[in-house]
Parts: structure tokens; sequence; C-alpha cells
């Protein structure tokens, strides 16, 4: 008869239950935003009429959500208070409190620094970080050459030691041409759509584009896009001519951004928003991409949208989008 020695089934037995251990916690600290502190997690959302939702409630539930993740940098897309709590009536300005105060808030969730993106309307981009903000630009444009229709923001920041672009952008909203004195005809001819695709080459111009070797540079640029992609056209099954798709074709052919959430996710459709569509986007170049450890669009109890209960259009709460983070390997 074969036998066994005891003592050394119950070390294999101690050895494989702490194995399990470490690969469980290991998983764990992954899902609850711990990470390894060499790298950089990014968080991008479009809060909704600076975060409305948040306002009844000092905005806690928001800041302790937020901390959870343990973003070292957040991206804010309409960053600025604009109605009353509970009510699409406007608030007034005096009363706003923000963007002035968002290096308050920001610092109830760990961040020191404090950036607004140029903005020539109620939707600024705002920029949170752990580490010092270099403005290098606001693009927000003049009359009477109006491109830019929120606005966008070129800043960067240094994580040890290495230079981290950041492009932060919300593109017009709706289906007829920023400034159009004709909206239905502007409609008939997919004027919004053809309006984006302008304003995203002139922002392209005006920060990745203007920098020779860019490709080999570390770029990150999120935001509120207003527009679909070619990328999830097996999910739309939009015309190949659709101009709905000019904005992303632009970017994808002419820059050296890569689409982050298509390219972790292929043949897997990530909405961002309440219904189904993914117009919100985080791209980078391959400098940057080669460095990601993950990649969500984040859907849990708090970011799920729900519909503003007093019937209130276009209200959700907390927001009628869902937030994206990335997070990268930064050591050298």
């Amino acid at each position: 008869m074969k036998t066994t020695n005891l003592n050394s089934g119950i070390l294999c037995m101690r050895h494989l239950y702490i194995v399990c251990i470490m690969a469980f916690m290991v998983g764990f600290s992954s899902c609850s935003g711990t990470s390894s502190p060499d790298n950089l997690r990014v968080l991008f959302w479009n809060i909704q009429n600076g975060m409305w939702s948040g306002q009844d409630d000092n905005y806690d539930a928001f800041v302790e959500w937020v901390s959870e993740q343990q973003p070292d940098i957040c991206i804010w897309c309409e960053a600025q208070s604009i109605y009353l709590s509970g009510t699409a009536d406007a608030m007034p300005r005096e009363d706003r409190y923000l963007v002035d105060n968002w290096d308050e808030l920001a610092a109830r969730y760990g961040h020191t620094y404090c950036y607004v993106g140029g903005h020539r309307d109620n939707y600024p981009q705002v920029i949170t970080s752990k580490y010092p903000i270099e403005n290098i630009a606001r693009i927000t444009d003049a009359e009477p050459d109006s491109i830019v229709s929120h606005g966008a923001g070129w800043a960067r920041v240094n994580v040890n030691g290495q230079a981290l672009n950041l492009v932060s952008l919300h593109l017009w909203p709706l289906r007829y041409t920023y400034g159009a004195t004709d909206r239905e005809a502007s409609i008939a001819e997919n004027g919004g759509d053809r309006y984006r695709r302008m304003e995203m080459e002139y922002i392209c111009n005006q920060t990745i584009k203007s920098v020779s070797g860019a490709e080999e540079q570390m770029w990150f640029m999120a935001g509120d896009f207003n527009a679909r992609s070619r990328r999830d056209n097996w999910f739309y099954k939009y015309p190949e001519d659709d101009t709905r798709l000019l904005v992303h074709d632009y970017i994808q052919q002419n820059t050296p951004y890569i689409d982050i959430i298509a390219d972790k996710y292929p043949n897997e459709f990530k909405t961002t928003t309440y219904g189904e569509s993914r117009i919100d986007f985080v791209y980078c170049t391959r400098p940057l991409y080669d460095r990601i450890v993950q990649a969500e669009v984040l859907l849990d109890e708090y970011t799920t949208p729900v519909r503003d209960p007093k019937g209130l259009s276009n209200f959700w709460n907390p927001s009628d989008h869902l937030p994206i983070l990335v997070e990268f390997k930064m050591g050298k």
C-alpha cells in the first residue's frame, strides 16, 4: 500500500490556501480601485450640468464614489453648476458652486490641483489631479470665427518624470450647425454632423497635430464627442457614408490616437449613456496605450443613469452619461 506524508500534505494544502487567498486579494484590489503606486488612474465623466443631482447632498455621494475609484487624474465634462436643485430653472451666477470651487470639491477626494479648460458657455471641462497641471492652451476661438462650440483644453502633467498631454473636449451636440439661422435646412443637410467634424479637425490642429513627433509622445484625449464611431458600426448598422461617423473617421485616419475602449473590447459594444450609444471616448497614443493595465466603462449601483422622477426633460441621476476609467503602468 502506498503511504503519504501527512505533514507534507498539510503544507501543500496550506500553500494552496495562501496562493488562493493572494489571487483573491489581487482580484479584489483591482476591482476596489487600489493599484500599484507606479500606476496612473485616469477617470473621465460627463457629470451633466455640474453634477446637478449632487447639489442636494453637498456632493457627498459623488465624493464617496470618486474616492472609491482612487483616481490620480479626473477629467470632468459639463463641470459647471447651471440649474437650481431639483429643477430646470437657471441658477443665478452668484449662487453657482462650480466652476469656481472645484479646488475645494476636488480636495475632498484627494486632489490638490485643478484646471479649467477653455469654454465659451455653460459647459466647461475641468481637470483635477494629484499632480501639478500646466496649461498649454485653452481652446475657445472667438467671434466671428467660432469653430469651437463649448470649448476644449490642452494641459500637461508630469508623472514620474514623464510628460503626459491631456486634451479635453465637448463637441457640438445638436443636429443642426452651430449658429444656423435656418435650423430645419441645416438638419436636412446633416449640418450638426459636419460641424462636429470641422470642430474635431480644428481641435486636433491646435493640439496633437501642432507638435512634431506626437506619435512618440504620451497623449490622452477624452470627451463627449456627440458622434458615433465606425468601430461600433457592426452594432449600429448605419450606411457606410453616414455622416454620424465623420468625427471618428477623421481621428482614426489623420491622427495617431487609438480608441482605447474599442481596442480593448473588440466586437463588444460599450454604451456610455443611458441608452445604446457610445459617444464618450478616451483616446491615447501608442506609447501610452502600451502601458494600459485596465480600461472600463463603469456601470455600478451609483453610476447607473436613472431618469429624474419629476419628469424633467433630459435630466438623469447621477448623470445621463457613464464614466470611463483607464489605468496605466507609469513606472520607468
